[in-house]
């Protein structure tokens, strides 16, 4: 089981930058995926970007690609996501989620077991 804690989410203007933290503790494996999504009112939660914890291999949406970066910290144990050049389009509920066992890095919500309870990201224009 891991527990996951994100933190960071505010209120931006757009073309301003954020860092997001996602703190996992608990029981944790030699192989798993860290990812965040977002969901905005009255959309399904999409994908956003991936990484997995033992290769450092990343994954991005097309919505994010250049714009967002997605990283570790192992000796916290802390993924972080740092937004630049924000749209008013990237305001949702951040979260991050844990696949526990695996090599890669899913992109599908529904590979997911662990999330956390989610960060608001508000960006003005």
């Amino acid at each position: 089981q891991v527990q996951l804690v994100e933190s960071g989410g505010g209120l931006v203007q757009a073309g301003d930058s954020l860092r997001l933290s996602c703190a996992a503790s608990g029981r944790t494996f030699s192989s798993y995926a860290l990812g965040w999504f977002r969901q905005a009112p009255g959309k399904e939660r999409e994908f956003v970007a991936a990484i997995n914890w033992n290769s450092g291999v990343t994954n991005y949406a097309d919505s994010v690609k250049g714009r967002f970066t997605i990283s570790r910290d192992n000796a916290k144990n802390t993924v972080y996501l740092q937004m630049n050049s924000l749209k008013p389009e990237d305001t949702a509920v951040y979260y991050c989620a844990a696949n526990p066992s695996t090599w890669g890095t899913p992109t599908k919500r529904g590979l997911y077991h662990n999330w956390g309870q989610g960060t608001q990201v508000t960006v003005s224009s």
